[in-house]
């Protein structure tokens, strides 16, 4: 597979993604920004109801460039109380779950978005699911923000599963994203997860910025891999998408990725057998571009639930 490159922009900073920011919408402190139900298979593949609660907090530290998450938050870190708040109001909405992903657009064990005076109510809140999964910046699992996720996973009855965004194994690209993290501070936090027997999920870019778009489908993979390496159980493929200000500006370092590509890296992540990829397809409809995608995402969809690789469609269009 080729593994070249493209750069134009040496680097993204703060600034650069700040100014090319629209507003954020209006967000309630006391209100998850959004929630959702689904069913996601587990190890044995049973369909287990899950819970996906998006919280509202305070914006995360780093300035990624192809991050759109910003729009959600807020300037301010919430009062004590807001998020286990939150977190009650919205299960109460939705139907009983056995698993309960808590996204907060950012790093739960970040003090400035989820207040640790919480972490008892929050336990106590979620303590009717089997597991709950939270995201988290390789910086905030070290040091005392490690020590407090291990006191959370004490706190909890089920067990804790992390996520990490290595978005790409390709280190010349990972540098350029303003994610002020590398693959070895990755692997020092899949470490630390791994030695205290606590879960690791992967997001992967497909399509980053600054990367050639015929080495797309092939870092994906090789990042798939590095992924498994590192311990994770689970690999989710994010096909990156424009729409943040500054994604607009890189019309010479970033093409959207395609459903084909989509399609070829879950299917070599399900060939790998020893971990879960799941192909995200919020908002798939705005990567069709013929007759045959509809059917090419309901195919995703399935090999979403079922983690095996069905027929392919075969693409009619001209």
């Amino acid at each position: 597979m080729a593994l070249g490159k493209r750069i134009v922009r040496e680097r993204v900073t703060d600034d650069f993604v700040l100014q090319h920011r629209g507003p954020k919408r209006l967000v309630r402190p006391d209100r998850a920004y959004a929630a959702l139900w689904e069913e996601e298979p587990d190890t044995t593949g049973a369909l287990i109801p899950t819970a996906v609660v998006f919280l509202t907090n305070r914006e995360c530290p780093f300035c990624c460039v192809m991050c759109d998450l910003w729009h959600n938050t807020l300037d301010v870190t919430v009062e004590r109380g807001s998020i286990p708040l939150q977190i009650r109001e919205a299960l109460a909405s939705l139907p009983r779950a056995l698993h309960l992903k808590l996204y907060n657009a950012g790093s739960f064990f970040d003090p400035q978005a989820i207040p640790p005076d919480d972490d008892d109510d929050i336990a106590e809140t979620v303590k009717a699911c089997d597991r709950v999964i939270v995201e988290a910046h390789p910086s905030f699992l070290a040091g005392l923000h490690g020590e407090r996720c291990l006191r959370f996973r004490d706190r909890l009855r089920g067990t804790l599963e992390v996520a990490i965004g290595l978005e790409t194994a390709n280190e010349d690209v990972l540098s350029r994203l303003n994610k002020r993290m590398t693959l070895d501070s990755f692997r020092r936090a899949a470490d630390f997860l791994r030695r205290h027997d606590i879960a690791l999920r992967v997001f992967i870019l497909l399509s980053p910025p600054f990367m050639r778009p015929e080495d797309d489908v092939g870092w994906a993979c090789r990042s798939i891999d590095e992924a498994i390496a590192c311990g994770a159980s689970v690999c989710s493929i994010i096909p990156t998408r424009g729409g943040n200000g500054a994604m607009e500006t890189l019309v010479d370092d970033y093409t959207p990725p395609s459903l084909r590509d989509l399609e070829a890296v879950v299917e070599y992540g399900l060939s790998r057998r020893d971990v879960r990829v799941f192909g995200d397809v919020w908002d798939v409809e705005r990567f069709y571009t013929c007759e045959c995608s509809p059917a090419r995402a309901a195919r995703l969809r399935a090999m979403n639930r079922e983690q095996r690789v069905p027929e392919r469609v075969i693409c009619s269009c001209t």
